[in-house]
C-alpha cells in the first residue's frame, strides 16, 4: 500500500493507544503483520519534553519505519513546535490527535473536543503542515462531538485543503466514548468526499469484520486498536484473510507463550524493573484471557513486583497448559472491560 509517500506491507494500521502502543508493542505488531503503527500520543507542551514519559514515547530506536508520532494539544503554535521537535527526533510522519475522548484531554479543548471548533482545526492543521514541509502530516478524528453534530466530512475537507495526507476515523462520536457499536456510514460519506486516503477504525476484531468494514465504508485501510491487545497476531490473520479469503488457525498455546515471553522481556528492558513489571501486568492479562485457569492466575500475578518472579509465574502458567497445547478462544468484545476501552484514543 502507498501511504503518505511510503510503501507499506499492507493497509493495516495499529491504532495509537495511551499506555499500550509503546515501542515494544509497535515493533511486535509490525512483526506480526501490521503495515504501520502510530505511537501513543505525545504532548505538545514543551515543558514536558524532558519528562521520562515523554522521552519514552518519543523513543523509536531500532523501530522499522515509517515512524509515525501522534501529537496532541489545542494551540497551533505549540503543536507546530511539537511537530518540529518530534521530526528532529526521528518521526517520519506526524499524526495529529483529534479523536481522543478522554475527559482530561477534552477539558483542555484537545482531542475530539477540537471537532467543535472547525476554524481552530483549520489553524492547527495549517500550522503543523507549514512547520514540517518535508514530513507528511496525518489526522485522527471521530465522526463528531455527538450524534447531533457529526461533522467528520466537514473536518475531512478542511484537512485535505490544509495539506493533510491521510485521515483515520473512529466510527463513534466523542459522546459515544466506546459504547454501542461503531458505525461506518459516516466513514463512507467522508471517503466519497475527499481524495486523500481514509482509514476506518472501531470494532474491527476479526478477519470477517475487517472485510465487512472495508466493503461497507470503502476505506483505503483499517486501524485496529483494542482487538490487538494480547492478540497481535490479528494482523496476520486479517492480512491472510483479505488476500486469500481463508481463515488461519488460531495460535497454539506454545506460540502465545513465545510471544508473551518475548514481549515481557522487551517491556522489562524498555521501562526498567519497577515500571516494566507494572506495564507488563495488563499485557499478560490480555495474553492469557480465555485460557484455562487464567482468571485465578491473573489475580496472583498482579501481586508480583519482581521481574524474575513475574517471568517465572508466566512460565508456570503456560507449563500447566503445555500438555494440552490448547488453542486460544478469543471472545472479542465480551471480554473487554471499561478500563481497556478507555485506553484507545
Amino acid at each position: 500500500m502507498q501511504f503518505a509517500g511510503f510503501t507499506l506491507r499492507n493497509n493495516l494500521f495499529v491504532a495509537p493507544m495511551a499506555g499500550v502502543t509503546d515501542r515494544p508493542f509497535r515493533q511486535l505488531c509490525k512483526r506480526m503483520g501490521a503495515g504501520m503503527a502510530v505511537s501513543e500520543m505525545v504532548t505538545s507542551n514543551s515543558l514536558l519534553y524532558g519528562s521520562a514519559k515523554t522521552r519514552r514515547r518519543a523513543d523509536h530506536a531500532g523501530e522499522p519505519g515509517p515512524v509515525s508520532v501522534q501529537i496532541a494539544g489545542a494551540d497551533p503554535a505549540m503543536l507546530a513546535e511539537a511537530a518540529r521537535y518530534n521530526t528532529g527526533r526521528g518521526a517520519q510522519i506526524i499524526d495529529i490527535n483529534m479523536g481522543c475522548p478522554a475527559k482530561k484531554v477534552c477539558n483542555v479543548m484537545a482531542g475530539s473536543a477540537l471537532m467543535r471548533d472547525e476554524a481552530l482545526v483549520a489553524r492547527i492543521l495549517a500550522a503543523v503542515v507549514r512547520a514540517v514541509p518535508e514530513t507528511p502530516v496525518t489526522l485522527k478524528i471521530r465522526t463528531g462531538w455527538d450524534r447531533a453534530h457529526k461533522n467528520a466530512a466537514a473536518i475531512a475537507r478542511i484537512a485535505e485543503d490544509c495539506g493533510i495526507r491521510a485521515l483515520a476515523i473512529h466510527g463513534r462520536t466523542r459522546a459515544d466514548q466506546y459504547t454501542g457499536e461503531a458505525e461506518y456510514d459516516t466513514i463512507a460519506e467522508v471517503k466519497a468526499r475527499v481524495g486523500i486516503p481514509v482509514i476506518a477504525n472501531g470494532d474491527i476484531g476479526s478477519p470477517e469484520k475487517a472485510r465487512f468494514v472495508l466493503d461497507r465504508s470503502g476505506a483505503d485501510g483499517l486501524m485496529i486498536g483494542r482487538a490487538a491487545q494480547g492478540r497481535p497476531w490479528i494482523f496476520r490473520e486479517i492480512e491472510h484473510f483479505l488476500a486469500t479469503g481463508a481463515l488461519l488457525p488460531a495460535p497454539r498455546v506454545s506460540e502465545i507463550r513465545r510471544v508473551c515471553r518475548a514481549h515481557l522481556d522487551d517491556l522489562h528492558a524498555f521501562y526498567g524493573i519497577e515500571t516494566g513489571v507494572m506495564i507488563a501486568r495488563k499485557h499478560i492479562g490480555w495474553y492469557t484471557k480465555g485460557l484455562a485457569g487464567s482468571a485465578a492466575f491473573r489475580r496472583t500475578m498482579n501481586q508480583i513486583t519482581d521481574p524474575a518472579a513475574q517471568r517465572a509465574a508466566v512460565e508456570g502458567f503456560f507449563d500447566r497448559l503445555a500438555e494440552a497445547d490448547e488453542r486460544l478462544h478469543y471472545r472479542g468484545a465480551a471480554d473487554e472491560t471499561p478500563a481497556s476501552r478507555e485506553l484507545a484514543a
